[in-house]
């Protein structure tokens, strides 16, 4: 009996992939399988989840299984469908103040209630795809918002530390915490500052027996400490109590004024969303850090995390769980334990399930002093110096402070609406603060306007210019990036009356680095950042008229300005005095710290020396960031070889180890003009420099002429032409020119460098990276990882 197999039309640009006449059959369905790394990881992660989720529980004032409950859901549900495949999820402590403040007013069953709800509202967001839109919230906002919440926290968690029993708020608190500190119980005192001692102690061992220690997670060995003591000593404290899942309280149907539930619903819905893409964003930086893993990986789907935590938390509150977010906590542990996918979340999700079904026994001989003390640990953490003198060197500190005080005096929703409007009065401010000064030198008048040019500058600004006299050389400065209609009218209407009146006006502005009033560089050039240089065509006409030829193909006027190095000489000293003046002072702290520090660049970008080819450009790079080697026609020689030059080799040699660069990227382009003339060199002739050059070539000619069929392909494409395609060759070709050299190859085997090769279109604008050489090189589009499929 035969079967029917649906048949495919025939793509010629579609390479089709067939079995050797007598391999065996294709293996059956792949298996599922879990890499070593994400075991050993998952359980890191667990041993850190489960002290820290019963201490979240404990401080929110919900029962103690809703901790677990969140944390396996968050392992299994966010981590399966979040976009963030190495988040790990679960209770937060950034929603510990919101939770409990919840239970207080409504009750248990309804604060599930709301957790379901808000559930919901992120996937609406998730559908809407706005995740983005959340990180446009100010940095000093979220940082003062945690940082309200950590003081919070630890003020609460005093009380259980000191054996009493937390107030409802932070002033209720302070003022309870005299008669709490005159009745403090010793026992519970000890057992806090003995998981104190070993949070602060643990991460500090030292020797090769520290190496070994620290990999067990310093809050578990906190709480299994004070634990064991307080068993062995015998101390007589609260401890955890975890009722019979029978009696679990569920979600039930929310009761309250609907303002409030409403109220309630966008806090959670605000804190859980924000706090998971901040996390996700976190996550991925982390992620960068790792040599070969972000390839891996990829990046975050901010939309599709998004939805996975509006699912979890729908399921969680469904359950009986705490609300649920991306934990930082949990998340770095998990990649620098080594985590290679999502299964280590998901197994850690599993192990927390397990344990809750078979540890209880061991779980109720924790007491709760050393669980609060774990938790007060976590909140004077949240409260971070660097976020702080982040905040102070951007100028925001108002904000983070008005935020940091409205959370601990309000609440999180008005702390954060407290710094939201910090934040907008703070934009006002600046954009109201325009300082604007005349001054004259050597016979110029220069008027300096610092800070944007709104209507309300309008008049400082004309009493500025009316202090120019008649007939003056003058220089406006615009040190800023808006004017608004008013001040651009202003400004035009008296440089037409200066200038008819006999002066001359040159207006200019950082955000171009050429004179504003050129009408060319306003109007008709589309290619501002590079317009100083004016060596490419724009789209308006041209001042210069057209080159003479002579009959030997050169450009007369190129030869007349190189020999007078009058117009090359200009445009060189005129785009040196841009640079001074526009980009100088934007770079001068980045260029003082790599002085400083010296150069600690993570990758060799060894490329053409074609001018077209603009590195900084393609690869959104700066000052420090690329080592880059730039040939004629991107060669690597083959170590061994008498080229006459060392110094590719020299520079590979220094790269890999001295620098310790962590990938190599060897980069070709189209319309190579060395490529061409390799393709149109013939045999013999004088063994000019250039020609003992391109021999380093002729080993990518020989295997492009090896096997035409496997040429290298572009996007799915075949290339245009020859010299397309023995371009896309040299970049395979040197890249195995590059493996052997013997700097490369120890740095290869020892799992520390990568190796990259990439294709830059020039007519396109569009780089290409290598994916595969089985059919002598796939070249792909670089595009942003989709991780919804």
């Amino acid at each position: 009996m035969s079967a029917c197999v649906p048949t495919r039309a025939a793509d010629p640009n579609r390479t089709e992939r067939t079995h050797p006449p007598h391999s065996p059959p294709p293996a059956g369905p792949r298996r599922f399988r879990i890499a070593g790394a994400d075991v050993s990881a998952s359980i890191a992660v667990f041993l850190i989840a489960l002290p820290l989720s019963l201490g979240i529980a404990l401080a929110t004032g919900a029962p103690l299984q809703a901790g677990l409950v969140a944390a396996a859901v968050g392992g299994l549900v966010a981590g399966r469908l979040g976009g963030s495949p190495l988040q790990v999820s679960g209770p937060a402590a950034g929603l510990t103040v919101v939770t409990a403040d919840l239970i207080q007013r409504y009750g248990w069953r309804t604060t599930c209630a709301i957790t379901v709800l808000a559930g919901l509202a992120q996937l609406g967001l998730g559908c809407l795809r706005v995740a983005r839109g959340a990180l446009a919230v100010s940095p000093a906002i979220v940082h003062g918002m945690l940082a309200g919440i950590g003081v919070t926290i630890a003020v609460a968690q005093l009380h259980i530390v000191l054996g009493g029993t937390p107030q409802s708020s932070v002033p209720d608190n302070l003022r309870a915490l005299p008669a709490q500190l005159a009745d403090m119980r010793p026992a519970a005192v000890s057992v806090s500052v003995l998981t104190l001692a070993l949070l602060l102690l643990w991460p500090r061992l030292p020797g090769r027996a520290g190496d070994l220690l620290r990999k067990i997670p310093a809050a578990l060995i906190a709480v299994a400490g004070a634990t064991a003591v307080a068993a062995l000593a015998g101390l007589r404290l609260p401890k955890v109590d975890l009722p019979s899942w029978s009696n679990h309280a569920l979600a039930g149907l929310p009761e309250g004024p609907v303002l409030g539930l409403v109220a309630a619903v966008l806090t959670t819905t605000l804190v859980c969303s924000v706090q998971s893409l901040l996390g996700a964003v976190a996550v991925d930086k982390l992620v960068a850090g790792r040599p070969g893993l972000s390839a891996r990986v990829g990046r975050s789907n901010l939309d599709r995390e998004l939805l996975g935590q509006g699912t979890a938390n729908i399921v969680s509150g469904s359950l009986g769980g705490l609300p649920i977010a991306g934990v930082a906590v949990r998340s770095s542990a998990n990649v620098h334990a080594g985590a290679v996918s999502r299964n280590s979340t998901m197994l850690h999700g599993v192990l927390v399930v397990i344990a809750t079904l078979l540890m209880v026994p061991i779980l109720e001989l924790i007491p709760l002093a050393s669980l609060a003390a774990l938790v007060m640990a976590i909140g004077i953490q949240m409260v971070s110096l660097n976020h702080i003198r982040t905040v102070t060197r951007h100028r925001e500190v108002w904000v983070y402070a008005v935020t940091t005080l409205g959370v601990v005096s309000f609440g999180v929703l008005e702390g954060v609406a407290l710094g939201i409007a910090m934040a907008v009065g703070v934009a006002l401010h600046r954009l109201t603060r325009t300082r604007i000064t005349h001054d004259e030198r050597e016979g110029v008048h220069h008027v300096h306007v610092r800070g944007q040019l709104t209507f309300l500058a309008v008049p400082r600004l004309s009493r500025a210019l009316h202090l120019v006299p008649h007939g003056a050389a003058t220089v406006v400065e615009l040190d800023g990036s808006f004017m608004d209609h008013a001040a651009y009218e202003t400004l035009q209407d008296w440089q037409k009356t200066h200038t008819a009146q006999g002066g001359t006006v040159e207006i200019t502005g950082r955000h171009t680095g050429t004179r504003i009033s050129d009408p060319r560089s306003l109007t008709d050039c589309r290619c501002r950042p590079w317009t100083p240089w004016r060596n490419h065509q724009c789209d308006g006409p041209q001042s210069a008229p057209p080159a003479e030829k002579d009959p030997d193909g050169a450009d007369r006027s190129e030869q007349d300005a190189t020999s007078t190095g009058g117009a090359s000489g200009h445009e060189l000293a005129r785009g040196i005095s841009a640079f001074q003046r526009n980009t100088a002072p934007l770079v001068r702290n980045e260029l003082a710290r790599l002085a400083r520090e010296g150069q600690r660049p993570s990758q060799l970008f060894l490329t053409c020396a074609d001018s077209r080819l603009v590195t900084s450009m393609i690869t959104s790079s700066g000052p420090g960031d690329l080592f880059v080697v730039r040939n004629v026609g991107n060669l690597v020689p083959r170590p061994g070889e008498e080229s006459g030059d060392d110094s590719v080799s020299a520079a590979i040699e220094y790269a890999v180890d001295v620098l310790r660069v962590r990938s190599i990227t060897v980069c070709g382009h189209s319309g190579c003009g060395a490529m061409q003339a390799l393709l149109n060199s013939e045999p013999g002739g004088a063994r000019t420099p250039l020609k003992r050059w391109l021999r380093h070539g002729l080993p990518s000619l020989e295997r492009m002429a090896a096997d035409t069929a496997s040429w290298a392909r572009l996007a799915g494409r075949l290339p245009e032409d020859a010299v397309e395609q023995l371009c896309l060759t040299n970049v395979v070709q040197q890249l195995e020119h590059l493996r052997a050299h013997d700097s490369v190859a120890r740095a290869l085997g020892e799992g520390t460098l990568e190796l990259h090769g990439m294709y830059f279109h020039v007519g396109e604008a569009e780089a290409y990276l290598l994916t595969g050489t089985d059919t002598g090189g796939v070249f792909d589009r670089v595009r942003e990882p989709d991780l919804t499929a």
